[in-house]
């Protein structure tokens, strides 16, 4: 896949060479959005998603309004309509527009935010390259590395559900995707009860709701060392797992109903024999041995509760991951899907990559957690309400971004995210 050759592994970590890492994420954005038509660029599928144009300049309005705006003097606005255009949620900065309606900006044009892209580069690697001593510039630049990376995997979230409601079903990716075999053979990992630490502190960078660290307490539990398969769903499928009321959150059964959910999203069946399913790749066959993804919360709860197990907490599953290199099927590996255990690529146990994994955990505070002062605070904060925790990256999340402490967020309804799961029990 040529135009993602090597897209992950080239990106330095940020704090090493801030100026090649911001560089090198900027020019990966463009890569990743390089195989795509303007006519792509500009659609919105859905209200959760968002147009390729629109990431492409949200996340230039992210340097340009936290950075060089307030520390870099001699900076100038390159167009002030677009504060308003491509703020997404940060109420300190002022109106925005609708998250609903982006797909309805036809202008400015694609060629427009490349020059916007352009002269946003400019102005930050002038000021980097004189004031790297600025702890606040080093700080506020590293966040705006890891926000772009943030977007970077939902570009090809967002591109996937476009192109999956489009009849042509198009691929984004230059290349067949082979079938995969795994090698690995599932069974448990053991795990004592007691205190363990949790939560990042150390050094590098972290967002700012994975700390502070702080002590939890476990009891013994059990955890798989790979994810549930497609092959598993079809049976939970085949068993009514999606008609039977019993194994559903009441508010999962309703969503399930209300939506006439009968598979994981992008799945379809043609012929009412063989299941198929819209990838990066376009249409393929579904592969028994790949992953389940694109699930829901509510779905992988409802699957836990019918083979009789739960999903881990996320304290469980980061006491698991701890334990592993943060290595595995991401961006970097150029494959943009979900790979069987132990295939090549594949990391151990499956903690990293291939899909982020939905925790039985509700996205909430850690003790002691305080949100940053100013705009930038309302980056996390805000949003710890109604929503569950996902760990671990997925094969579209940029190498350098996982970590055992990386705490994602979805809504337990959510989709079109990257999002599978492993299983858990009590160890009695």
């Amino acid at each position: 896949m040529p135009y993602l050759e090597g897209a992950g592994s080239v990106v330095p970590l940020p704090g090493k060479d801030l100026v090649a890492s911001f560089r090198n994420t900027r020019n990966l954005s463009n890569t990743l959005a390089a195989p795509l038509s303007p006519e792509d660029q500009v659609v919105q599928a859905m209200p959760d998603a968002s147009p390729t144009k629109w990431h492409l300049a949200h996340v230039t309005w992210f340097f340009e309004t936290f950075i060089l705006l307030p520390h870099s003097p001699d900076y100038i606005v390159f167009d002030e309509t677009f504060t308003f255009l491509f703020n997404s949620y940060y109420e300190a900065v002022g109106a925005r527009h609708a998250r609903t309606d982006r797909g309805l900006l036809t202008r400015p044009s694609l060629n427009e935010v490349m020059r916007y892209r352009q002269h946003v580069d400019a102005g930050m690697e002038n000021l980097l390259a004189h004031g790297l001593c600025d702890g606040k510039v080093k700080k506020l630049t590293e966040l705006g590395i890891n926000h772009e990376q943030q977007h970077q995997e939902l570009m090809l979230m967002d591109i996937l559900n476009l192109f999956s409601r489009n009849p042509m079903r198009p691929s984004y990716a230059t290349t067949m995707l082979p079938f995969s075999v795994g090698f690995g053979r599932k069974n448990w990992l053991e795990f004592e009860g007691g205190l363990y630490e949790i939560g990042f502190n150390g050094a590098g960078f972290a967002f700012d709701h994975e700390g502070p660290r702080h002590k939890v307490f476990v009891k013994p539990f059990l955890i798989a060392n790979a994810l549930v398969t497609n092959k598993e769903w079809l049976a939970f499928m085949a068993d009514g797992g999606y008609e039977r009321s019993e194994l559903w959150l009441s508010d999962g059964i309703a969503t399930a109903r209300a939506h006439d959910w009968r598979a994981p999203l992008y799945w379809f069946n043609d012929n009412g024999i063989d299941w198929r399913q819209m990838t990066l790749h376009g249409e393929r066959p579904i592969n028994p041995e790949d992953p389940v993804g694109h699930v829901s919360y509510f779905e992988a709860d409802a699957y836990s509760r019918w083979v009789g197990k739960r999903l881990p907490s996320e304290a469980e599953w980061e006491i698991a991951a701890g334990r592993q290199m943060p290595c595995g099927n991401t961006l970097g590996s150029a494959f943009l899907h979900p790979l069987p255990a132990g295939a090549e690529n594949s990391g151990p146990g499956q903690f990293f990559g291939d899909l982020w994994e939905w925790t039985s955990s509700p996205y909430i505070a850690y003790p002691g957690y305080r949100a940053p002062e100013g705009a930038v605070g309302e980056y996390n904060g805000k949003f710890m309400s109604g929503q569950m925790v996902l760990r671990g990256g997925a094969c579209v999340t940029p190498d350098d971004h996982i970590s055992a402490t990386y705490r994602n967020f979805f809504h337990p309804h959510q989709r079109w995210v990257f999002s599978g799961l492993r299983l858990a029990e009590d160890l009695i």
